[in-house]
């Protein structure tokens, strides 16, 4: 039979296109011009599309299963979560757009000097948080940069330290808020506490997560920017939010017990050494 593509190599004897038998580098060219991004043959981590708002990093296929289990947040992100009002301005928090020291000299009471007054006990800045890269919609990136940056508001509100026993408690408020699945993941972080620790999680701040974190409003849908020189407890009873107890209290009243204890029983095997 006369091969009626003898001159063509990228066509087989039934004249149908051979994909098989182009040369990757011109296969390449090809699906750029179809597609807009070079195939997953030649995308890597040394040779990445274009980003799709700054500050972007699309990601390769190998990539985004190691970061399956995060991208479980975009099936619960409907943008709309976050207020119209918060999505049409998208203000940005930071030490740029929020004057620390304009902070300091608001009320006692403001929600603004009870956020200052936390980052300086906590020994944080707005700037801790790092920016969202790995969110192909543009829309959801801003959302979780949203989240991000207004979670040391929640830090203040609900008034909860930064370490470790602070933060789990937080984020099972978040997680029974807002339902987050990166909140919920990051409950098990209990499993890493000292034993007094889960116990005071199970017994107090567990039980108060759970009850305030239903019955509040959405923490997320908060425009910060327009009650820092509101009052905090106005807006504690605006979301339905009781402060837990004082975790840095509980610790330091039994730290200091302990010390107690063990300087009585250094006393008591000094007096008996001495008989």
């Amino acid at each position: 039979m006369i091969d009626p593509f003898p001159n063509n190599k990228y066509f087989d004897r039934k004249g149908e296109y051979d994909v098989m038998t182009i040369p990757k580098k011109k296969k390449a060219k090809q699906d750029v011009r179809r597609t807009g991004y070079t195939s997953y043959r030649t995308f890597s981590v040394l040779n990445r599309p274009p980003p799709k708002y700054e500050g972007h990093i699309p990601l390769t296929r190998v990539e985004r299963g190691a970061l399956a289990v995060g991208s479980a947040v975009l099936s619960l992100f409907n943008p709309r979560r976050a207020g119209r009002r918060i999505l049409r301005d998208r203000p940005r928090i930071s030490s740029k757009t929020m004057s620390v020291e304009y902070l300091r000299s608001l009320p006692e009471n403001s929600v603004g000097r009870a956020y200052v007054g936390w980052l300086d006990r906590e020994g944080v800045s707005p700037d801790t948080r790092s920016a969202v890269q790995y969110i192909d919609d543009e829309e959801c990136a801003y959302v979780m940069q949203r989240y991000r940056e207004c979670h040391d508001f929640y830090h203040a509100l609900c008034g909860l330290p930064v370490f470790r026993e602070g933060e789990v408690a937080l984020k099972a408020f978040e997680f029974a808020n807002t339902l987050l699945p990166m909140t919920g993941l990051s409950v098990f972080a209990v499993t890493t506490l000292k034993k007094k620790e889960r116990e005071r999680f199970w017994g107090i701040y567990g039980p108060w997560a759970v009850e305030n974190g239903v019955k509040a409003k959405e923490v997320i849908n908060v425009y910060w920017e327009e009650w820092l020189e509101r009052d905090v407890e106005e807006l504690r009873r605006e979301l339905g939010i009781e402060k837990p107890p004082d975790l840095r209290g509980i610790r330091a009243t039994e730290k200091e017990k302990r010390k107690r204890e063990k300087e009585k029983e250094r006393r008591e095997a000094m007096g008996s050494a001495a008989v």
